[in-house]
């Protein structure tokens, strides 16, 4: 049985041992992970015994229950979630699966200390202590249920153990509220870069609009991207945004947004397609989520602008909102807050006025 060399996150081998043995017309296969070959090639040949030995004593169901490995339960989670799972929970618990010796441990041998070591793997392969708690809390959803749900041999309290004492350690924390905000500069200077780009290609995504739409209107790239014609209210000025963003409900979270008038000018520069062919005729903007990301990256490397996220087009048009004057439900009817709590970090600035008006991009961008 095959024993195959795979390279951790950290840059160390790792030796995955491989058994698939058919006793009695039931298959039995397990897998763990050791850091030297032989070690790997002693434990398929004691194991592969023990397993013969058990079928034949009639503990062959005890045996496939218990052999089950952590990798079993993900795919069973992930294949079973009925409810819309969010892409980043999605992405890392195939990052786990695929990655991380951990999937490759039995259910039965998972406790607190195993998990506490994949989050030191994952903080020494570079992550923040954010991203480790993101880990280690899309894990947690999986022990939570795999047991109840579907027999597997998880405890619960190893993830909720191990977040404690990760937390204590450091090595997990929430993310730092961001207070990046572009220049007047800069912004022009990516105008600029879309604007040339999408004249020279037609048929390429309006950056330039969607960029001065995400500032006005305070919408994330993933909003922009499933706008539609039809969720446009030109006369109340409001857009319908479908399954928001929510920290305990992932779909079905739908709201209607003011629009401030500079974002509803620029919706309505936009379009609709006449084609009965092109798919994309019912989007504002005609695109997706990764080619707004994707674009926005390519054009802040290309101009030398260094640490500016998309979102942080967003915190703009909220602070830029605050600075106007307007209070904080005027502000949560257009950027969807549900809790006012998390916007009070913006009533403490002090410059008040509107920095774009009269700036030119905005007649600009909708001309073109």
């Amino acid at each position: 049985m095959p024993v195959v060399e795979r390279k951790r996150a950290d840059g160390s081998m790792a030796y995955l041992a491989q058994i698939d043995i058919i006793r009695k017309g039931e298959r039995y296969r397990e897998n763990r992970t050791f850091d030297k070959k032989r070690h790997a090639e002693q434990w398929i040949k004691s194991r592969s015994k023990d397993i013969r030995e058990l079928v034949e004593n009639g503990q062959g169901h005890e045996l496939r229950m218990k052999g089950r490995r952590l990798s079993d339960a993900i795919k069973v989670y992930l294949d079973n979630h009925k409810r819309e799972m969010g892409t980043t929970k999605r992405q890392v618990l195939n990052t786990i699966l695929n990655n991380f010796d951990i999937a490759d441990r039995h259910c039965s041998d998972i406790g607190s200390r195993e998990v506490v070591a994949l989050a030191q793997e994952l903080s020494n392969g570079g992550r923040s202590p954010s991203t480790v708690h993101i880990y280690l809390s899309a894990l947690s959803s999986v022990f939570a249920v795999a047991k109840l749900a579907w027999g597997f041999d998880l405890d619960r309290s190893a993830t909720i153990d191990a977040m404690t004492v990760c937390n204590r350690l450091g090595i997990t924390g929430r993310s730092k509220a961001r207070d990046r905000r572009p220049t007047r500069d800069e912004l022009e200077a990516i105008l600029e870069y879309f604007e040339t780009s999408y004249l020279n290609h037609p048929g390429s995504a309006p950056m330039h609009k969607i960029t001065l739409f995400a500032l006005f209107s305070t919408r994330r790239e993933s909003e922009i991207a499933r706008a539609k014609h039809t969720d446009l209210d030109p006369e109340t000025s409001r857009l319908f945004i479908k399954d928001m963003k929510h920290p305990g409900k992932k779909a079905g979270n739908d709201v209607w947004c003011d629009l401030p008038a500079p974002a509803l000018q620029v919706a309505q520069s936009m379009k609709p397609f006449k084609s009965k062919v092109e798919k994309k005729r019912a989007l504002i903007f005609g695109t997706s989520k990764d080619v707004i990301s994707r674009r926005w990256t390519e054009a802040c490397r290309m101009l030398g602008i260094e640490d500016l996220v998309f979102h942080d087009l967003r915190h703009e048009g909220i602070s830029r909102l605050f600075e106007m004057g307007e209070t904080i439900p005027q502000v949560a009817a257009v950027s969807g807050h549900r809790s006012w709590a998390s916007m009070q970090r913006y009533t403490h600035l002090q410059t008040r006025g509107d920095r774009y008006e009269g700036w030119e991009w905005i007649e600009r961008v909708t001309k073109t």
